[in-house]
């Protein structure tokens, strides 16, 4: 019965000591800071978001959540009750995401700023003040996921309307059209190789073409020169019908008075014939090249083919 007794004792005060560490271990990590209450009212998903989840801004944990709830307010809105460190420095621009830790899929509340400098956003425990909760990374993440697939599925439908059986068809015509223009063009090289091999001796010939042109041209400059020179067979030739016109001239004064009935038909035929040979000198110093390429035709009459009026 003693032992019994004992035992029993025993683990009386084994159970007692347990319940009192237990006790003293809650009351050592108690946790004495009052906390500000804030509240998230969101229509986005929170996934993986339990009570007691942490608060952190910008990365340092600063409280927790309280509690999860659906606004009786509104049909589909989600409220979280949050705990703050009165510390934090949440301001009227303050706003919050979900963000996730690591692999476990754990979420937390993530607070960040978009300014400093902000004013602080009051709150008291009978009017919680509201924090905005934005769209986070899987959010966004999930929103153009969505839109990708459907522009995939766009661009899908649209090859399977490009690769339709007509244009399927007309798609292998044309490369049968492009194959056989390349087989074509493949000849082009063996039909233009003679003619290739033959431009070297065109241009030699073309060269020399131009050369005797323009040895040509430079033999008709000097015989121009020479015609029209100081010494030139026109300037003589001229000088030699003046010389001849006065003679006659004089001999025609001289016989005028015994022979004048008889030589003033010969004196006019002659000052005729001198003016016509005067008229052609003047017309080979106005035109030397016409002793070459010969005198240039007259100009057509009224009623002459090609004649045309003149114009105002």
């Amino acid at each position: 019965m003693e032992n019994r007794s004992h035992a029993f004792m025993t683990g009386i005060f084994t159970i007692v000591l347990l319940v009192a560490a237990v006790l003293f271990g809650i009351w050592f990590n108690r946790d004495r800071v009052e906390y500000d209450p804030y509240l998230l009212a969101t229509t986005l998903a929170v996934p993986g978001l339990n009570p007691q989840a942490a608060v952190r801004y910008r990365g340092l944990e600063v409280g927790k959540v309280d509690g999860i709830d659906f606004d009786p307010n509104r049909a589909g809105q989600i409220l979280v009750h949050l705990s703050i460190d009165p510390a934090t420095p949440v301001t009227k621009t303050t706003f919050a995401t979900l963000g996730y830790q690591g692999v476990t899929g754990i979420a937390y509340i993530q607070l960040d700023d978009e300014q400093v400098g902000s004013p602080r956003l009051a709150t008291d425990d009978g009017n919680p003040a509201r924090i905005p909760l934005r769209p986070g990374l899987l959010d966004q993440l999930e929103k153009r996921g969505q839109a990708i697939l459907e522009k995939a599925e766009d661009v899908t439908t649209k090859l399977n309307d490009l690769l339709s059986d007509d244009n399927r068809k007309t798609i292998l015509a044309a490369f049968s059209d492009v194959s056989a223009t390349a087989n074509e063009y493949r000849s082009l090289p063996k039909q233009l190789g003679p003619t290739i091999d033959k431009l070297p001796g065109l241009v030699d010939r073309a060269d020399s073409a131009i050369t005797s042109v323009n040895a040509l041209a430079q033999d008709v400059t000097r015989l121009s020169q020479s015609l029209q020179g100081p010494d030139g067979a026109l300037t003589r030739l001229t000088g030699s019908v003046d010389r001849a016109a006065t003679s006659v001239e004089s001999v025609a004064t001289g016989a005028e008075l015994d022979t004048l009935p008889s030589i003033t038909a010969l004196t006019d035929e002659t000052r005729s014939s001198m003016r016509a040979v005067r008229r052609t000198m003047n017309t080979l110093n106005d035109r030397p090249q016409s002793i070459l390429f010969g005198a240039p035709a007259p100009t057509p009459g009224p009623g002459e083919p090609g004649f045309a009026a003149p114009t105002k």
